[in-house]
């Protein structure tokens, strides 16, 4: 699922959505992204409309939110909770979750603040991922 092409990634979730509404077989990774998709029914008609999408800009400055990275916001957050990496982010989840009263895709909300976070400052500066940063951002989200 993973690239470095914009047009690739992005038609993964339009075939995606296209086999969950037509009930076709999937693939694990697929059917966790149809989850995503399920939880942004604001999106679903995006995707419906296929490849009008593939090469549209959503400009922050206009007041636009990318469709497509939050989504892959989500399923890095629910990659990372899995296989609790970095350590300790699992627990960290488990706690929004309860701080969120149960409402994971909240919690998943939360987490990704610091994910979207870290990802800029990897591109500001061109330096590796800082994990401790990024796991202290959460727990300052966590207690906000």
């Amino acid at each position: 699922m993973f690239s470095q092409d914009r047009g690739a990634l992005r038609q993964t979730f339009i075939d995606t959505w296209d086999k969950a509404r037509s009930g076709a077989p999937m693939e694990p990774l697929e059917s966790r992204l149809a989850g995503i998709i399920e939880q942004h029914p604001e999106y679903q008609p995006l995707l419906a409309a296929g490849d009008d999408v593939l090469d549209r800009d959503w400009l922050p400055e206009h007041g636009e939110s990318n469709p497509f990275l939050h989504m892959a916001l989500h399923m890095t957050v629910l990659e990372q909770v899995q296989t609790d990496r970095p350590p300790g982010i699992r627990k960290l989840y488990q706690q929004a979750v309860r701080n969120a009263l149960g409402d994971a895709h909240a919690a998943e909300h939360e987490l990704m603040t610091c994910l979207a976070e870290m990802i800029w400052q990897v591109y500001q500066d061109g330096q590796e991922p800082n994990l401790k940063r990024y796991l202290k951002c959460i727990k300052r989200q966590l207690r906000d």
